[in-house]
């Protein structure tokens, strides 16, 4: 299974979408590997800085309303993993990126908006480090910690949803089960 936690990078934006997360000028790639380096190229935001070393550091997004909307490209997920991030945290997410996440064994993981600015209250922009989350798939639990303290959340995960990140995405349970 995956390494779900890590260090967050602090997305303070809605609607982050499929393109910015990766711009289809790079759909043509045919390995995952490729797409790396340009995950988030495109994203404007103030204070944030592509590639920077806490985007290079961080694991886990946290993010507003509505991420991943846009397209309904494989890509954005694979763009995410291929980068190490597992996790996406925000209230809500466009329905495909979510399934999408959740094919590639990843988790898109929806708190509420008040827990959202909870977090975000921890961070000083996207450049913040020292901020990371764990999460507990079994558990349904993600725990934030900083030099603040440490705060659990609860969130809800269908038995599917769980089936699939625990196999490491559809193609493993797929292989598993049929």
């Amino acid at each position: 299974m995956k390494n779900f936690g890590g260090q967050i990078l602090f997305l303070d934006r809605s609607d982050i979408n499929t393109d910015e997360i990766i711009p289809a000028k790079y759909l043509t790639e045919v390995e995952r590997v490729a797409m790396g380096p340009h995950l988030l190229e495109d994203l404007k935001m103030e204070g944030f800085t592509h590639m920077s070393q806490p985007m290079k550091d961080s694991t886990v997004i946290l993010s507003r309303d509505n991420f991943g909307c846009g397209s309904s490209r494989e890509h954005a997920p694979w763009a995410l993993e291929e980068n190490g991030y597992t996790v996406v945290i925000a209230p809500n997410f466009a329905r495909i990126f979510r399934g999408n996440m959740y094919n590639n064994g990843c988790m898109a993981i929806e708190l509420k908006e008040e827990e959202i600015d909870e977090i975000f209250a921890l961070s000083s922009g996207p450049e913040t480090t020292g901020v990371s989350a764990s999460v507990d798939v079994d558990a349904q639990t993600v725990s934030v910690k900083s030099s603040k303290g440490e705060k659990t959340y609860s969130f809800t995960l269908s038995s599917y949803d769980k089936d699939l990140v625990m196999a490491g995405g559809w193609l493993e349970y797929a292989d598993a089960k049929y």
